[in-house]
């Protein structure tokens, strides 16, 4: 059984009030650009980042308006790291047309040495679609065949060629065609019908953030699915563990953290790994940056070779 690679969904450029801490508020570039460089030296599997176009006022006060767009973000990050992938995770992709998605991530591969993959996700907010003109209501069946279409538009063609209900394109060549021959392609989402989508579709399924009670049998579910449609290709399992503290705490990091010496926090780990899980997505509790990328350093160097 091989070990548990881990990733990391980035501070700062997404502020939800669900999982920001403190001192995000107040951060920037810079503050970005260290935690990806400590996440690339400690053997993170990758850095992630969200997709919000604009958040409705209704939602602002939970959510904030604090997304950064994860093409810029993750391009940004390429130049400042050396190995470790950039994972959107995850773009709406409904909100764009294929080829537009696929000329952004199609350079930002080429540009960052073939270190993308690319998460999706159906999206949640209404207002968001209506603005630019996405259909919110059917949103599944357009994230199916954006899945389609995005295939063939970052595949190893030219000029790529996809024919649905929604979007028709032949005879349109884009290049810089990605670095990889094949982009890795996860699905997002927690929902049956998400994870239908992330087996029948997907090299990878990112879930919502699913209990560790739970994922045995969404995990079971979605092999059975692959297995039942005949589809032999290796799917990346991920989970999101919680919140993590490696050592002994000096203030309070909340009743749901995992604290404690590095074997502690591997043993906890590898309990993902017994339910099938690939990859986790880990989140530290820290009071600024130089606390978090001590963390992240700390969990590389002392818990990882563990996993």
């Amino acid at each position: 059984m091989s070990a548990l690679a881990y990733g990391i969904q980035l501070p700062v450029q997404s502020q939800s009030t669900l999982y920001t801490e403190p001192w995000e508020t107040e951060a920037g570039p810079k503050d970005l650009v260290a935690v990806a460089r400590a996440a690339d030296a400690a053997g993170f599997a990758y850095v992630a980042c969200c997709d919000h176009v604009g958040i409705p006022r209704r939602l602002a006060p939970a959510m904030s308006t604090v997304w950064y767009d994860p093409v810029a973000t993750l391009a940004h990050l390429a130049a400042v790291t050396a190995r470790v992938r950039l994972l959107s995770h995850v773009a709406v992709v409904g909100l764009r047309h294929p080829l537009l998605t696929a000329k952004q991530y199609a350079t930002l591969d080429h540009l960052s040495g073939g270190r993308l993959v690319l998460g999706v996700g159906a999206g949640h907010v209404r207002e968001e679609f209506e603005a630019l003109g996405a259909d919110f209501e059917r949103r599944g069946a357009v994230l199916d065949e954006c899945i389609d279409a995005l295939r063939a538009a970052l595949g190893p063609d030219e000029f790529p060629e996809h024919h649905g209900k929604r979007y028709d394109f032949a005879g349109l060549g884009q290049r810089p065609r990605p670095a990889q021959p094949y982009v890795p392609l996860w699905v997002g989402g927690s929902s049956p019908a998400a994870v239908r989508r992330a087996a029948l579709k997907g090299d990878g399924w990112l879930p919502q953030g699913d209990p560790r009670e739970r994922l045995p049998a969404v995990v079971a579910r979605l092999r059975a699915l692959r297995e039942e449609a005949g589809v032999e290709a290796p799917c990346t399992i991920g989970a999101i563990t919680e919140p993590l503290y490696v050592g002994r705490p000096g203030w309070d990091v909340g009743r749901r953290t995992v604290s404690g010496p590095p074997r502690v926090l591997a043993e906890s780990l590898r309990a993902y790994r017994a339910m099938g899980v690939d990859q986790i997505q880990v989140r530290f509790r820290s009071r600024g940056r130089t606390e978090l990328t001590d963390q992240m350093a700390a969990f590389g160097a002392e818990v990882a070779p563990d996993l």
